[in-house]
């Protein structure tokens, strides 16, 4: 299914306010709310909206340090990276995981309390995921820009 102008307007304003109420979404895409509910119920049956969450704030969850770990691999079969994807899956302090293309293989966002909450995480999770040959990671200093909205 394509995407129309309304289609776009819709999956824009529901990025930005996700709890937006149908009457107010209607009314900001210029719609009638049975219309725009239908409209919804279509984006939402064809995968264009996957799902609803809550973002919370890093901070407040006691979060606040962002590491980027660049993974590079022993090798790279299939059984490697299976066990190494699976493995990750399960630390809940990953909140991201790329195969990439380039120098490593992998790059993982993790979230922390501080420097010393990392290197637990990393002493008794990252340095333990199978099949790692070297690990290296970047703090982040400072959050310049952040969204989760895709471009319609």
């Amino acid at each position: 299914m394509a995407l129309d102008t309304i289609d776009r307007r819709i999956l824009s304003a529901l990025q930005r306010k996700g709890r937006m109420a149908n009457a107010e979404l209607s009314e900001a895409v210029n719609l009638s709310p049975s219309a725009c509910h239908r409209r919804v119920q279509r984006l939402e049956k064809d995968g264009y909206i996957r799902d609803y969450v809550a973002l919370l704030d890093a901070r407040k969850m006691k979060v606040p340090t962002t590491v980027f770990v660049e993974i590079t691999l022993q090798g790279q079969t299939d059984e490697v990276l299976d066990a190494f994807e699976k493995a990750v899956a399960r630390i809940p302090d990953v909140l991201e995981c790329h195969l990439m293309a380039g120098s490593a293989d992998y790059l993982l966002k993790v979230v922390a309390q501080d420097t010393e909450d990392f290197a637990r995480i990393h002493r008794q999770s990252l340095a333990r995921l199978p099949g790692v040959g070297q690990m290296q990671s970047s703090f982040a200093l400072r959050t310049v820009f952040k969204t989760t909205a895709l471009p319609v």
